[in-house]
């Protein structure tokens, strides 16, 4: 899940400031973890600590505790209403926050069933929408079968046949794409980032090049191709390392422990 965390970082700069192509400085001045990687963690958390499945409160219980502890991470402005309300009122939001932070889920889970209601689960009080879920399950499912190496095409096909998600060449919507968090609209051009990669970075490469909500494409395109490739450039590990919250690094190593990864 480093991958997403990372992947995070790096489009954290490019998300009020797009670039169109995959030429770019991936750690620019500024740089720095969004609420992409904070719920990432939190949802970490959450199966390290409470590990019965499709536990819906207890994925509530930690969001919350974790936006109180990085109020300033970006969120947006219904989540964070949601966040500071000390009831657990149920949001219909059908923005791409909860396929953000599932990669873990992905990670902790050896059948396709068991992982497919855990994400329900967390989704369900703040994200409680046909739409969100279904990105949410196809960003969980793409890292599981990733995680297992199906074959790229494989994982385009399944997605596409259980999800009804189309794909299009980055190349045919780079010039028209802009800023929009909906989740039909930012998870396809995400999976796609990694289905034309052919490596970690060219993955990230290619999410951020298309513009829109870069972060988050990235984040979800980054925890994709780690589970695939299974390696990240030493480069790349270093130099995002230094932007991680030491507290993050220490739930990552202990999740990568007991789930796996690299």
């Amino acid at each position: 899940m480093i991958g997403a965390i990372l992947g995070d970082i790096i489009g954290s700069t490019r998300e009020l400031k797009n670039v169109k192509s995959e030429d770019f400085e991936l750690f620019p001045t500024g740089s720095h973890f969004t609420d992409d990687s904070v719920m990432s963690v939190a949802v970490a958390e959450k199966l390290l600590r409470n590990s019965e499945v499709s536990s819906r409160k207890a994925y509530a219980m930690w969001f919350k505790q974790y936006y109180k502890r990085f109020p300033n991470a970006g969120y947006g402005q219904m989540f964070s209403a949601w966040a500071e309300n000390d009831t657990f009122s149920v949001q219909k939001s059908y923005g791409n926050g909860a396929a953000m932070r599932v990669t873990a889920i992905g990670y902790a889970f050896q059948e396709l069933k068991p992982m497919l209601r855990e994400v329900e689960a967390s989704c369900y009080y703040t994200h409680n929408n046909k739409e969100a879920l279904t990105g949410a399950q196809a960003v969980a499912t793409a890292v599981f079968l990733a995680r297992k190496q199906e074959d790229k095409e494989s994982i385009r096909k399944y997605i596409e046949e259980k999800y009804k998600y189309r794909f299009k060449k980055l190349d045919d919507i780079r010039a028209s794409y802009v800023f929009d968090s909906r989740t039909s609209y930012s998870i396809p051009p995400a999976l796609e980032a990694f289905f034309e990669s052919n490596s970690y970075e060219r993955a990230i490469r290619k999410a951020i090049s298309i513009g829109g909500d870069s972060d988050t494409i990235a984040c979800i395109a980054g925890g994709i191709a780690e589970a695939y490739y299974k390696e990240i450039p030493k480069e790349i590990l270093d130099k995002g390392s230094r932007y991680i919250d030491v507290g993050f690094k220490s739930i990552i190593r202990e999740f990568m422990d007991k789930y796996g990864g690299d």
